[in-house]
C-alpha cells in the first residue's frame, strides 16, 4: 500500500512523542486504530508491545487533549529528514 519510504515515515511519526495521530492522518490517511494495526503488522512483537506501552495515555498523541503550549509536530532539536537524501556514513 505505502512505499518503503514511507512506511519508515509512519513508524518514525508514530514513535515520535510530539507527532500527533492526526497528523498521521492528514499525511497518510491512517486513523489511528490503523495505526496500531500498520505499527502491529510492521513491527516485531516486542517492539509493538513496548510502542504501546509508551503511547497508552500520552497527551501530546492526540491533539484534543494536548496542551496548548505545543504547537509544533517535532522537536525544535530534531533534524529535517530529506528523503532524497543518502546517509553517507
Amino acid at each position: 500500500m505505502f512505499s518503503t519510504p514511507e512506511n519508515d515515515r509512519i513508524i518514525e511519526m508514530a514513535w515520535e512523542d510530539r507527532t500527533p495521530f492526526e497528523a498521521i492522518e492528514l499525511q497518510f490517511g491512517l486513523k489511528e486504530k490503523e495505526v496500531v494495526t500498520f505499527m502491529r503488522t510492521n513491527s516485531k512483537p516486542s517492539s509493538f508491545r513496548m510502542w504501546r506501552k509508551r503511547m497508552a495515555g500520552r497527551q501530546t498523541k492526540h491533539l484534543a487533549i494536548r496542551s496548548k503550549e505545543i504547537n509544533r509536530f517535532k522537536c525544535s532539536l530534531q533534524r529535517n529528514i530529506n528523503m532524497n537524501k543518502i546517509s553517507k556514513r
